[in-house]
């Protein structure tokens, strides 16, 4: 083992201990072969000097020269392997889930819920979510009048994976997710007057569709085979743990687990989801967003959970900055993980540090 200026290093060489940031963040493992981006990396983070095992064999020079033949574009990006096979079947299933909700939602009021019906296509959907990227899945919605339904299944999916996540019993996963289907079903109550409606609602508007809690809690509690968690999770969802929301202004110890868990799904998908009057903003931002509301509004060990998993399953994923460049992220602080470090075209960004930028989309 023998310790080397970072000055002096070459890509195919193979660490010998591990790199810390000067914050003690692991950045990169024993054993790893440097690669010529990673080069970058360490220069970045400041790091002075890295112990390296001998010599480099072939596998660090191979490893090396792979990554600069990788699928190389015209303007020198590289594109990764195709991953649309994983995620065709999820997106047939979750095709077929708004469409069967677009139809039977506005039937509630007048006919008996088919919760098997929907709890059937939903544990299909389910079962091929390992398609679905919360932080990257964008939905085809030509009409924006679909928002509720697109906005339904998202939650459905992202309060599924936040059950899983937070150790809920497997037993409760799904209804979970069917809390996060149905928080919204009182708007069907609503007028699309309102409902749709493209500016700001009027005081005697806001009180009507503030209503749409208390509407879907009445359509459920006639339903069959729901948890009360789903019902309370309809009613609740717009309550805020310091008292702060309404229907009932009740405070964090009074509120579902299942309302909390869909209180976080339901920002998080309304404010990243294209609407007819408001695009839809990045999903970074709005994590940022949700880490500074969940002291005092949402429960912040779900605000946590879900910065923590989605932004781990980021690295090596493609995305555009908001000064319109594409990168792809290579490491993120664990005590930062909405600003990783970007790599653009062999040029390493540090978000951390330029906090003018952030990441608009994820590819």
């Amino acid at each position: 083992m023998v310790s080397v200026s970072v000055t002096e290093l070459e890509a195919g060489k193979k660490i010998a201990a591990n790199v810390y940031t000067d914050k003690g963040n692991l950045l990169f493992q024993k054993g790893r072969v440097l690669l010529p981006r990673d080069l970058e990396i360490l220069h970045a983070f400041m790091i002075d000097q890295v112990e390296l095992q001998g010599a480099s064999g072939e596998t660090g020079k191979k490893a090396a020269e792979q990554e600069n033949k990788e699928s190389a574009l015209p303007n020198g990006e590289t594109v990764r392997p195709n991953v649309n096979r994983k995620e065709k079947g999820f997106i047939e299933e979750y095709d077929q889930m708004v469409a069967l909700i677009k139809t039977g939602f506005p039937s509630v009021i007048a006919m008996e819920i088919p919760i098997f019906q929907w709890r059937a296509q939903l544990e299909k959907l389910i079962d091929q979510i390992q398609g679905y990227r919360i932080l990257g899945f964008t939905p085809r919605m030509p009409d924006k009048h679909d928002y509720m339904y697109h906005h339904a299944v998202l939650c459905a999916l992202t309060s599924y994976m936040l059950a899983r996540w937070l150790d809920v019993p497997q037993k409760n996963w799904i209804q979970v997710s069917l809390a996060g289907l149905l928080h919204d079903l009182g708007k069907v109550k609503i007028s699309p007057t309102i409902l749709h409606k493209p500016t700001s609602l009027l005081p005697e508007e806001k009180a009507e569709m503030d209503n749409h809690t208390t509407y879907g809690y009445q359509i459920l509690k006639n339903a069959t085979a729901l948890q009360e968690g789903v019902l309370l999770a309809a009613l609740q969802h717009h309550e805020r743990i310091d008292g702060s929301g309404y229907p009932f202004a009740l405070t964090g110890e009074k509120l579902h687990l299942y309302s909390k868990i869909v209180a976080v799904a339901d920002i998080f998908h309304a404010m990243t989801l294209d609407r007819r009057y408001r695009g839809a903003t990045s999903p970074y931002l709005v994590l940022e967003q949700l880490e500074q509301d969940s002291f005092g509004k949402l429960d912040p060990a779900i605000v946590r959970t879900l910065i923590k998993h989605t932004t781990q399953l980021s690295l090596g994923t493609r995305v555009k900055l908001s000064n319109r460049k594409m990168g792809e992220i290579v490491y993120a602080d664990a005590h930062q993980p909405t600003r990783p470090i970007v790599s653009i075209n062999g040029e390493i960004v540090n978000l951390i540090q330029d906090r003018k930028l952030f990441i608009l989309e994820v590819l």
